[in-house]
């Protein structure tokens, strides 16, 4: 196939990239734009490995195209990745609960889980353990860490609410 330009926002900046029309977005990310964060685990929206924020929303990388958001108006939908999420160079507060907590065993699913979090305390920053729980309801873990994640959102929440 013919690869066509396209734009991309990702993480604040804008790329022009040259993409075959059924390049996923993943493979984007990953190949051409180097942010190796989001990882393939699944390919068929099962496992959330993949998860990427597109304008605020939890979206699955490995099923939809790189064509879908590219900038046909400027500027195109805001694409963030787990390397989007640090606030001016500074972890993010999930991203530092994870390490205080534990959150990560293998780390492969890690990316995924935050910026799901990312998303939901970006539009409830006091979420129930029922709404936490229905927001990672897209996003498995293997190695079963569970616990370790739920302690580590809610220290996330704990710091967020003190500005942290």
């Amino acid at each position: 196939m013919k690869k066509q330009l396209i734009e991309l926002r990702v993480n604040g900046r804008t790329y022009e990239i040259a993409a075959e029309p059924n390049a996923l977005l993943l493979d984007v990310l990953r190949q051409q734009l180097q942010l190796t964060g989001s990882k393939r685990g699944c390919d068929d929206s099962s496992c959330g490995a993949c998860t990427v924020l597109v304008d605020g929303v939890p979206t699955l990388s490995c099923t939809v195209l790189a064509m879908s958001f590219a900038a046909d108006e400027q500027p195109g939908p805001e694409i963030v990745t787990v390397e989007g999420i640090a606030d001016r160079g500074a972890l993010a507060a999930i991203q530092k609960a994870y390490g205080d907590w534990g959150g990560a065993q293998c780390g492969y699913c890690t990316p995924g889980f935050m910026v799901t979090v990312k998303a939901l305390l970006d539009r409830n920053p006091e979420p129930s353990d029922e709404e936490i729980r229905h927001a990672l309801s897209g996003n498995l873990c293997r190695c079963t860490g569970y616990t370790q994640m739920y302690q580590a959102i809610k220290a996330a929440i704990e710091a967020e609410q003190k500005g942290h």
